[in-house]
């Protein structure tokens, strides 16, 4: 079971428990939304199939549009995901050198951090800050509110 794994190397005087809640676990901090689209474009701009995942977003979007930086449009914009959960989107999300790690092997390609920072400002993505807190879940549907 992972949490004996990850509990055994803690010794007697910490705890670890893994923590389940009906309700959202937020703070203040940003969620990062970063659309699909976007990763398949960059992956054309490159000439590369681009994994999503480099981009280690809290939320995946699927949008309407196939042009890739859709989700840049949503700046400004308040997002309702799911039932419940709302979002102001703040800003274009900045771009460190993270995103030139594959995730499953780490082998780096500066290459994606170079087309972003070049071709489109150094961003990729959105950030946004959860107004109402809810759960959100894999085809939730994305409304735009205002």
């Amino acid at each position: 079971m992972l949490i004996r794994e990850l509990d055994e190397g803690l010794g007697d005087r910490h705890e670890l428990t893994l923590l389940r809640s009906e309700r959202a676990m937020t703070d203040c901090r940003p969620v990062s939304l970063f659309a699909v689209q976007t990763g398949r474009r960059l992956g054309e701009e490159l000439g590369i199939d681009l994994d999503k995942r480099r981009f280690r977003a809290n939320v995946f979007m699927d949008l309407a549009s196939t042009a890739g930086f859709a989700e840049d449009c949503l700046v400004g914009r308040v997002l309702r995901i799911g039932a419940k959960t709302v979002v102001s989107i703040l800003e274009r999300n900045p771009r460190c050198a993270m995103i030139i790690l594959d995730p499953d092997t780490a082998e780096r390609n500066p290459a994606i951090l170079g087309k972003v920072t070049k071709a489109h400002e150094g961003k990729a993505g959105v950030y946004g800050a959860v107004l109402i807190e809810g759960m959100v879940r894999i085809g939730d549907e994305i409304e735009v509110l205002n």
